[in-house]
């Protein structure tokens, strides 16, 4: 003969062992909420709220973006970052935010936002940040720094 299992026994016993795991997941880290029946959350900040520069972020510029300095402003734009403001006469930076956008840029991503912005500058510029004032410069690569070839415009 076969035991027969009493099935509210059995619902007893599995809730109170899924209790008993739940209290014992609890004690073991403070920073681990329970959301739902079946969902556990660790309630840690994301890499994109610790590093914000470098969350994994999708951009698509709207179509009245034209330069390479109105896409920068609108990748910063939720990010928490400004673009830096050049102090007196930066010839250098003019150059970069003149540029036109190239429709290859035109939809960045996925990828973080650190390397979307070096991605629209391009090889000729490094991105330089300061966290302490959340803002994002751009200077010449040393190759690309001496003087500007007589046939540029």
């Amino acid at each position: 003969m076969s035991p027969i299992i009493s099935l509210p026994r059995y619902r007893t016993t599995l809730t109170v062992f899924g209790m008993l795991l739940l209290l014992q997941c609890t004690h073991l880290s403070a920073q681990i909420l329970v959301v739902d029946r079946y969902t556990v959350l660790a309630a840690t900040p994301t890499v994109a709220q610790q590093d914000l520069l470098g969350g994994i972020d999708r951009i698509t510029f709207p179509v009245d973006v034209v330069t390479v300095g109105e896409a920068l402003v609108t990748a910063l734009d939720s990010s928490g970052y400004r673009l830096a403001v050049a102090q007196g006469t930066e010839e250098s930076r003019d150059i970069l935010l003149q540029l036109p956008l190239p429709d290859a840029h035109r939809t960045l991503g996925p990828m973080p936002l650190r390397m979307a912005l070096q991605t629209l500058a391009g090889p000729a510029w490094r991105l330089l940040e300061d966290p302490l004032h959340r803002l994002v410069a751009f200077e010449r690569c040393p190759a690309f720094a001496e003087e500007l070839p007589s046939w540029s415009m």
